[in-house]
């Protein structure tokens, strides 16, 4: 079922509400931090058949309108989630990879300035604290 709220962002992005753009947000939304495959997977088992391109498509449309933001934390599998233009950063667990998200403690972008910005303007950064959640923790600690 659309949400009458995803119908209202593409909408208000202008973006035709078409059915593979609105599982994709409803997929984001539903299930955090995954990454294209996931949603591609999910998007194929509400519509049927829609093509992995389609939905990269799909993704690259609703990030480049600010309706979804793309996130690379490992280094190897791009990520999207819904929670776009506020400061936040991410968690990131080196054993099971879990990703929790994670306010800010300045409150504003970018929450760090470079010692030398070479010229550029400074919008954003982007923090990833590594370590191990909670259960990868004492799973360790069992062994």
């Amino acid at each position: 079922m659309a949400s009458d709220e995803h119908v209202t962002a593409l909408r208000s992005a202008g973006l035709r509400v078409t059915a593979p753009r609105l599982a994709a947000l409803a997929v984001i939304t539903e299930n955090r931090h995954s990454d294209a495959e996931f949603i591609a997977g999910e998007v194929r088992e509400r519509l049927g058949s829609v093509s992995t391109q389609a939905v990269y498509d799909v993704l690259h449309a609703l990030t480049d309108c600010n309706l979804v933001r793309k996130i690379t934390l490992d280094g190897r599998k791009s990520r999207y989630e819904i929670r776009v233009g506020d400061n936040h950063h991410h968690m990131l667990c080196r054993n099971c990879g879990r990703i929790e998200n994670v306010p800010c403690h300045v409150g504003q972008a970018p929450c760090m300035l470079p010692e030398e910005d070479h010229g550029f303007t400074v919008d954003e950064a982007e923090v990833i604290y590594h370590g191990l959640c909670p259960d990868c923790l004492e799973a360790a600690h069992e062994n």
